[in-house]
């Protein structure tokens, strides 16, 4: 039994461990057998008590926004012989010896595919662009910490001679000055800064210091498995060296050949993913041969796939499994190798203590000297600093690595793993603190579409799931109008959840041009979405359209769209509406999340709202303006919202393909013979009379200006009840493509009684959920609007429309849309 084998152990390295190859699979526990006895009923159970423990961990720890490494991590120091395994019994039954050697291969089976991954996702040309600045802080980042592993190298070499003092050093130098990529660019997410200046610098930096932490890596295993002839290391970094020439130059272009073979439109060969797949076991097994670890070669042949659909497709297929499955058996495995108690006596725990202030404070420090250099202010370079300590998976293998070449004992590991948990838990915590990006309240007057002023700039924001969304959307805004006294400047926003999956975080880190090949699915996602945009800014005059894209969790998307919304200073916000039109005509949900993604729109936007329900409001393929023809119908019970839906309704009557429709519906003799009771009579009568004086106004000025235009009908439906005002609404012609309809909100009106009972999405008030029901499926779309009047209108002189909310804005401001202070930087990107 060579050595390797025999050190398949725990605790101790003098244990041999015999295998028996018959103890498979059980004949079952009615023979009188005992399940964990054998290899695989143990290796499940195994295998379903770390991912079941690091799921807890995840779900324990997210409220304290914690990377999900930490969980991996501590889930298995709790298995392991630090916590659940100091119970011999525990030990001996769940994780004995003899699996080990088992569970070990899987880990490293699913680190191998993990990095593989790393590799494909990696775009080597984002570090040709870097600037020097990220260059410059990725190197003093890494040079300080290094230092500071040498210093302790000296002091904790006293106690492991099992290996030369050079190879020491450079294990626990890699270890300290190591930032993880993937980890970092999830805490930079969670924190809403990825998309910040400082975010990019963090990003660029990591990911230049990954490729230095390889190659060192590289260095470090060469020299650690290699004591006995020196003349040994040269001939495994020279063979390293060709491999990577060999994975460049040979494997590269036939893979990119293959691509090619592939006909336009066809997806990849299931042969040429079985070849890809065996691929990297190969790799894996030549850089193993040689001297290096296998992990080394599935990242470089990782590195060597060229983007584009490969790429996707390799992702798609592997990511959750491996990341989800076989990657946390990895960090399972560094948690039962570490042994906190191991770290005995006031001595060790001053040291462990030392190391995590010194190491941190090496890596601030360096990164602090290059940030001031370049005038960077004092508490972001402080940031960059603490954002660099992010430590992951690269630290794990170096110090996985360490421990199987008798680099490190039990102390040194267990004191390196302690460390790299304590420096990645503390970071967003503090940086939380410390770190609050300045956000101006940003004073404008057009906030709504009522207020903008006729020939000025109308900004839009328009937000975007899916491609789905993308035609309506774009045929609404060619319905807007705009002409060169008053242009649409569009903002699209792709609306992305920040996941665990590395995949969706690299549209973040995109500073490649389009037409390049999109990395993963959100990439290829947000390129269409950016190219329908543009094709649509081409063809259509006095347009323009700047596309950006948000990556947050659900919960707080809605704070990216009102700071995206309030900093490009937008009067009017366009969400999807959650449910979107089946085969047979009916209403599915797609993901209950954007519900309430659209609540916390509408209730913190700081301007106004339009919901819009797609039913296919008839796709624009023309290249003139003015060759479409949507006939719009605006249903007006009155009120704030009934207004705005009007004033955006007035500005697309102005095009000339645009027919319009305005149902007024006005209260019957027999509407008010439900008397209102209760304490606010008086309120409520007063706000309703002053309302209605408004709506007067309003209505008296849209007619009078739009008189003697042919397209536009005007119309007065007399009702009592909600039954008549369905019966009205039923009643129009099914040639309308489009109902703008008021929200409603804080409206109490006889003729929308009884509607709201049974209503299913009170979001979009009485009529805009009657309308978007499945009872109402037809082949017509539903814009359904909300007016803001949260503000203060004193001193505005923006003409009739707005003069008659000044008498009660004191009203208004009191009750309606007040938004909470943003807690944090806007997430957006802008693609150019």
């Amino acid at each position: 039994m060579d050595e390797r084998t025999a050190r398949a152990r725990n605790i101790t390295d003098d244990t041999i461990v015999c295998y028996a190859p018959t103890m498979i699979t059980t004949n079952g526990i009615w023979q009188g057998d005992n399940p964990l006895d054998y290899s695989l009923p143990l290796f499940i159970l195994q295998l379903t008590l770390v991912v079941v423990t690091t799921r807890i961990l995840v779900f324990l720890l997210k409220p304290f926004r914690q990377p999900r490494v930490i969980s991996e991590i501590l889930g298995g120091i709790i298995l392991g012989p630090s916590v659940l395994g100091r119970s011999a019994k525990f030990a001996n039954t769940v994780f004995p010896l003899r699996s080990v050697m088992v569970l070990e291969t899987m880990a490293n089976v699913g680190l191998l595919y993990f990095l593989f991954l790393v590799g494909v996702e990696m775009d080597i040309a984002v570090i040709r662009r870097t600037g020097k600045r990220a260059l410059a802080m990725a190197i003093a980042g890494m040079i300080l910490p290094f230092l500071i592993g040498i210093s302790f190298a000296f002091m904790l070499h006293k106690d492991a001679q099992l290996v030369k003092l050079g190879t020491f050093i450079l294990f626990l130098g890699v270890a300290l000055s190591v930032t993880a990529f993937p980890v970092l660019a999830r805490i930079l997410a969670e924190l809403k800064l990825l998309n910040t200046e400082i975010g990019r610098i963090a990003m660029s930096s990591a990911l230049i210091n990954d490729m230095c932490a390889w190659i060192l890596l590289a260095f470090a295993i060469a020299l650690a498995e290699n004591d006995v002839k020196s003349l040994a290391s040269i001939w495994v970094i020279l063979s390293s060296v060709a491999f990577v020439a060999f994975c460049v130059y040979v494997i590269r272009p036939l893979i990119s050949w293959m691509i090619r073979r592939i006909p336009e439109g066809e997806s990849i060969s299931e042969f040429s993913i079985c070849l890809i797949l065996t691929g990297v076991m190969i790799s894996g097994f030549i850089t193993d041969a040689i001297g290096t670890h296998s992990v080394f070669g599935a990242f470089v042949f990782g590195l060597v796939i060229p983007n584009g659909p490969i790429g996707i497709t390799l992702i798609e297929r592997l990511e959750d499994f491996v990341s989800g499955l076989l990657l946390p058996l990895f960090f399972a495995i560094s948690g039962l190798k570490t042994n906190i108690a191991a770290i005995t006596g006031v001595g060790t725990w001053a040291i462990l203590v030392l190391v995590i202030i010194l190491a941190c404070v090496g890596k601030v420090a360096g990164t602090l000297f290059v940030s001031l250099y370049y005038k960077m202010p004092f508490n972001e370079g402080l940031t960059l600093g603490l954002l660099m300590n992010t430590k992951g998976l690269v630290e794990m293998i170096v110090l996985n690595v360490g421990k199987d070449q008798k680099v490190l004992d039990d102390k040194s590991f267990a004191i390196m793993v302690t460390v790299a948990v304590i420096m990645t838990a503390i970071i967003a915590p503090i940086v939380t603190s410390i770190y609050k990006p300045a956000r101006k309240a940003v004073r404008y007057k057009r906030r709504t579409i009522q207020r903008s002023k006729q020939e000025g700039e109308f900004r839009v924001l328009a937000c975007i799931h899916t491609p789905r969304n993308v035609p309506t959307i774009i045929s609404l805004l060619e319905a807007s109008h705009p002409t060169k006294k008053s242009p649409i400047c569009i903002y699209a926003l792709h609306l992305v959840e920040l996941t665990g999956r590395a995949s969706a975080m690299l549209i973040v880190h995109n500073t490649r041009k389009l037409g390049r090949p999109a990395l993963n699915r959100t990439q290829a996602q947000s390129d269409h979405i950016i190219n329908a945009f543009e094709n649509f800014e081409q063809h259509i005059g006095c347009v323009s359209v700047q596309p950006l894209t948000a990556i947050s969790p659900y919960s707080t998307m809605h704070e990216d769209i009102c700071n995206v919304a309030e900093d490009k200073r937008v009067s009017f916000i366009i969400i999807p509406f959650h449910k979107q039109q089946t085969v047979d005509g009916g209403m599915e949900s797609t993901n209950p999340a954007f519900r309430t993604i659209n609540q916390n729109v509408l209730a913190n936007a700081p301007c106004s709202v339009g919901i819009l329900v797609d039913r296919g409001l008839s796709v624009s393929t023309r290249l003139s303006a003015n060759q479409i023809n949507h006939h719009i119908v605006v249903l007006f019970f009155g009120g704030q919202d009934d207004r705005e839906a009007l004033a955006y309704a007035w500005r697309m009557c102005e095009h000339p393909g645009i027919n319009l429709t305005v149902m007024r519906f006005v209260p019957g003799e027999h509407a008010f013979d439900h008397t209102q009771s209760g304490r606010e009579i008086l309120t409520v009568v007063t706000d309703t009379d002053r309302d209605k004086q408004l709506d007067e106004d309003y209505i008296n000025e849209f007619r009078a200006r739009t008189a003697n235009d042919g397209s536009i009908v005007y119309t007065e439906k007399v009702v009592n009840h909600g039954e008549e005002t369905v019966a009205a609404i039923r009643s129009i012609d099914p040639i309308h493509d489009l109902f703008i309809v008021g929200r409603g909100q804080g409206m109490i009106s006889p003729l929308t009684a009884g509607l709201t009972d049974w209503s299913e999405c009170p979001e979009l008030g009485a009529i805009g959920d009657l309308l978007a029901s499945s009872d109402f499926a037809s082949m017509y779309s539903v814009l359904v609007v909300q007016q803001y009047v949260g503000m203060d209108v004193h001193g505005d002189e923006f003409g009739a429309p707005d003069s008659p909310h000044q008498q009660h804005d004191h009203f208004e401001l009191s009750n309606m849309n007040r938004r909470p202070p943003p807690k944090g930087q806007a997430i957006f990107q802008q693609q150019l």
